[in-house]
């Protein structure tokens, strides 16, 4: 990940071009540019958003050792991916513990994204960690398939099939709509039965998450890299309640990310299998809600998300 001086289009990592989606470029002090891809046509991925508003915040935070614990956001507007995205942080704290930074996503001359984040440095204290057992010899963790033993989803082949991109100008079609070149995510979910057969359904759907290439060690690239993970399947939990009652939901609906809020507990590597586990305990009045925790392969919770999400009937 790297921020440099303004030429419209951030610097390009031949070498690892998922930092491209995180890197932005550096206007002023408090100001940058990025760019976005799709995560419906037109419409930039909201994860991405996210996770570039924190590379800005996190590179205003000249304290050393000072990580983020936690961030805040709502989605305003769409935003587009046929233009760059302004990011604009604002200081409000740099006290002897914390750092408070806001960020405004701007296209256009319109806020489309909000944050709010919060860094700290490490401290003492007293500490404490649910524990999950399946019965008395097995851990939950242990008694899911591991990360071999799923099946990777081809991003890339189920974007086309839900937006009905086909034929031999497919993967023309879904550039020109603003969707990646490259699928970047190994990402592999947890089957549905082995998901709803631990104790009574305390999950709804799980999924393997990594990178698929080395990242720097950085704590920033990887915090950032795992708010890209973190709106990547929690409206998909929201739905998950009604696509097999009705298959055209999502379809005959607007479906958009609201808000969107995420807590890092501990160190975090995205480029290492972590498993996200999701529950939607309640939808209805056009929203739904969404929460999930991040596990290492250890077991140890590393960062819990929530999000409200946007699921309303279209007019006639």
């Amino acid at each position: 990940m790297q921020v440099e001086d303004f030429d419209d289009r951030p610097p390009h990592h031949p070498e690892a071009p998922f930092l491209d989606r995180l890197s932005l470029r550096r206007v002023d002090r408090d100001i940058f540019t990025g760019w976005c891809h799709a995560g419906a046509p037109q419409r930039a991925f909201g994860g991405q958003v996210a996770a570039q508003a924190l590379v800005a915040a996190g590179t205003t935070v000249e304290q050393p050792g000072r990580r983020v614990h936690s961030l805040h956001s709502y989605f305003l507007r769409p935003g587009r991916t046929t233009d760059h995205i302004v990011y604009q942080v604002d200081r409000p704290r740099d006290g002897r513990s914390f750092s408070t930074r806001r960020v405004r996503a701007v296209q256009y001359g319109e806020t489309i994204f909000t944050m709010s984040a919060s860094f700290a440095k490490a401290q003492s204290g007293p500490s404490h960690e649910e524990t999950f057992q399946v019965d008395a010899a097995e851990s939950w963790l242990s008694a899911i398939p591991g990360p071999n033993e799923v099946a990777e989803l081809d991003i890339l082949a189920q974007i086309k099939r839900n937006n009905n991109y086909s034929g031999e100008d497919s993967d023309d079609s879904a550039r020109r709509a603003g969707f990646p070149d490259q699928d970047l995510i190994d990402l592999r979910f947890v089957p549905k039965d082995r998901v709803v057969g631990l104790q009574g359904q305390r999950w709804d759907r799980m999924a393997w998450i990594r990178t698929k290439e080395l990242l720097p060690p950085d704590n920033l690239v990887q915090s950032c890299a795992l708010t890209y993970f973190s709106d990547l399947t929690l409206v998909g939990t929201v739905l998950s309640h009604y696509d097999d009652q009705n298959p055209t939901i999502g379809v005959q609906q607007d479906v958009a990310s609201i808000d969107h809020a995420l807590w890092f507990h501990a160190p975090i590597r995205a480029d290492e299998w972590v498993l996200f586990v999701t529950k939607s305990p309640i939808s209805g009045g056009g929203h739904g809600f969404a929460r999930g925790e991040f596990f290492n392969e250890q077991g140890n919770l590393i960062a819990s998300a929530a999000q409200e999400v946007l699921v309303r009937d279209r007019p006639a």
